[in-house]
């Protein structure tokens, strides 16, 4: 059946509802509220900038500590907004800063003031990688625990290390250069360049692939491994980008306090500030950490010079705590978000039950036909391997998963890989991906060996896979979720731009592909199952792979979508894609495979074409049964009656 069609793109519906006379449509009043939102920014930079002319000189020392936190929860927002790692500890780094801006500035009299404030960003920088190199591998509390022992760490070596930093007694600062009518002018201005230069660093990493990397890592670390995200140089860059800046505003601050000593340059409270910062505004968004910093600070500082000190604080950062976590748990500007797109979308359907339309259907493509057996069979039997498995074995304790399992792939097949439930094959496909180590055997790609390679290196030799139950990165939009995979990994390639240019123009020709490009903008966990099936095999497509796994691709969708599915596998076997499918619908993997390789405890005990594999008493007592065959006789009956009723 020819199922040509032209794949338009239908625009997505403003408003279900046409609007009385007079009343303003709900995408308009949304723009508008977008406009407001744009031009509060605008005056907020334009007054924070022009602050200082305020002769106010304690409302000053407020926006420039403010300034401060505000640099600190953007940096802190990299990790963990973006990364998904709490930081408590991460005030340590303006500490770092500031010290080492006094120590030079003791050691070496007489140079300016600031001039060495972006050495002492360098410098946290690197402290940071090194921070990191400890902690990769630690996640969750075990994280969380480390950043603040680095932050007391830090502190009992400037307490302790009294030849360099005076321990106790600090250091006092150089006094300024410039004139006294001046002010807190140059300290001010120099914090708000450092704050807008890390919000374009925030920006930046936002819209390219780094970032991407950064979010899959937060949303599904072993997932993002498989589409080529590498975490640990992800991991140990984000930790520089995050303490850069942060390092040099502790310089600038350093020289605003004129004093550094270790109980004020690391202390807890301000750590713990930062953190507040960026979950009051919202984690993982732009101005969200500075929203959060310019509430925080003036509400510490009120409760201080109410008389209350410590107590007051605690008590009021208690209840804010309460508040986020009942009232706001995603932070303002998050929960602002959710509200704008409730008015953008109140009367229309969404998308969670939406279903596949003719619009869907394959782009501008005629069904893909099967190949002729016979010239398929000849073809496969000079193909060379695409994947060897040779004696793979994993146990968990006492079960063993798969035992001395060996079976090859040949390059440009379809090949299926079937079995009972419990025969290893989800196993077999987490040892060939990298998910899981083998306790022996082989695994090679091209006649290279991958058995100990890690998942994102096996992505970049050109093996991709899908999930059984996909794992999409639900947070992210769908054109995001397929513009974040890697397919081969250096430092230039992670700084492109995925949001826009050729990045997302090729993640739009792949969604175009399985006919979602419609559904580009939306969150990925918005859609159907099915319409996530078919994201995850777009996803995979990017890393452009000589063999892609798949696991259960026709499992919990609907019959249509399984049509769909065999179309989109069959076109890009005729385009040179080879395929290792792992599937319990047997309709399914006898019309679309050949060969076919049948597990049972762990290892090959069949392997054939289709028909082979329907006839092997082997097969039919561990996996079929009698039943089957019972059917498959019955369904002959039937063919054979209705042909000669025919004639």
């Amino acid at each position: 059946m020819n199922t040509t069609k032209t794949h338009a793109k239908p625009s997505t519906p403003r408003s279900a509802t046409v609007p009385d006379a007079g009343e303003i449509p709900v995408w308009a009043r949304t723009e508008t509220i977008r406009r407001i939102v744009t031009v509060l920014l605008g005056i907020a930079a334009v007054v924070i900038a022009l602050f200082p002319v305020i002769p106010n000189r304690s409302a000053q020392s407020t926006v420039i500590i403010a300034l401060v936190v505000a640099i600190g929860a953007v940096g802190l927002n990299i990790i963990t907004g973006y990364t998904g790692y709490l930081s408590i500890g991460h005030f340590a780094f303006i500490g770092v800063g500031a010290y080492f801006v006094a120590i030079l500035a003791k050691v070496v009299p007489g140079v300016p003031p600031l001039v060495w404030v972006p050495v002492a960003g360098l410098v946290t920088a690197l402290l940071a990688v090194l921070l990191g190199l400890v902690t990769y591998r630690s996640r969750g509390p075990s994280f969380v625990i480390i950043s603040i022992a680095l932050l007391f760490l830090m502190r009992f070596v400037a307490t302790e290390w009294k030849a360099v930093t005076n321990g106790t007694s600090g250091i006092t600062m150089p006094m300024y250069s410039w004139p006294r009518e001046w002010g807190n002018w140059p300290i001010h201005l120099s914090l708000v360049v450092l704050l807008g230069l890390s919000l374009a660093l925030s920006w930046w990493i936002r819209r390219t692939k780094f970032g991407l990397g950064l979010i899959a890592i937060r949303e599904d670390e072993g997932k993002a491994g498989t589409v080529g995200v590498n975490s640990p140089v992800y991991k140990l860059l984000a930790f520089a980008a995050s303490a850069l800046l942060v390092g040099m505003a502790g310089g600038v601050y350093g020289y605003f306090m004129g004093f550094v000593d270790p109980v004020n340059m690391f202390s807890i409270l301000l750590s713990v500030q930062l953190v507040l910062a960026v979950i009051l505004g919202g984690r993982g968004t732009l101005f969200g950490p500075v929203l959060g910093a310019f509430i925080v600070v003036p509400l510490d500082i009120f409760a201080n010079n109410t008389g209350g000190g410590g107590n007051t604080r605690l008590v009021m950062f208690g209840l804010l705590l309460i508040f986020l976590v009942v009232l706001l748990p995603k932070g303002m500007l998050p929960s602002l978000s959710h509200q704008l797109e409730r008015i953008r979308t109140r009367g229309t359907a969404g998308l969670s039950g939406a279903r596949l339309g003719a619009a869907d259907e394959l782009s501008v493509r005629d069904r893909p036909k099967a190949p002729d057996p016979s010239e398929l069979a000849a073809r496969l039997k000079t193909a060379p391997p695409i994947l060897e498995v040779e004696g793979l074995s994993k146990s968990f304790g006492g079960n063993q998963a798969v035992n001395d399992c060996t079976f090859t792939v040949p390059e440009g097949s379809i090949t299926g890989l079937i079995g009972p439930n419990g025969s290893g094959k989800t196993t077999v496909f987490n040892l060939i991906s990298g998910t899981l180590l083998p306790d022996a055997g082989t695994v090679r790609i091209g006649g290279t060996d991958i058995s100990r390679m890690a998942s994102w290196g096996r992505a970049h030799r050109g093996l991709g896979r899908t999930f059984q139950s996909t794992r999409l990165f639900k947070e992210m939009s769908v054109l995001e979720n397929i513009a974040a995979p890697l397919g081969s990994f250096s430092i230039p390639q992670m700084g492109l731009d995925a949001v826009s240019g050729r990045e997302a123009e090729r993640a739009r020709e792949l969604l175009d592909f399985v006919g979602l490009s419609r559904y580009e903008q939306a969150k990925a966990g918005s859609l159907s199952y099915g319409q996530q099936k078919l994201v995850e095999l777009a996803q995979v497509l990017v890393l452009d792979p000589k063999l892609i796994l798949l696991d259960e691709p026709a499992g919990g969708i609907n019959p249509t979508l399984i049509e769909r599915m065999g179309d989109l596998i069959r076109d890009l076997n005729a385009q040179g894609k080879t395929f290792l499918l792992v599937e319990h619908n047997m309709p399914f993997v006898l019309g679309l495979c050949n060969p076919v390789r049948v597990l049972a405890q762990g290892h090959v005990i069949a392997t054939g074409s289709p028909d082979e594999i329907q006839k092997d008493d082997a097969v039919i007592d561990a996996y079929l049964g009698d039943d089957y065959l019972l059917d498959i006789d019955n369904s002959a009956t039937r063919r054979i009656a209705v042909e000669g009723s025919a004639s």
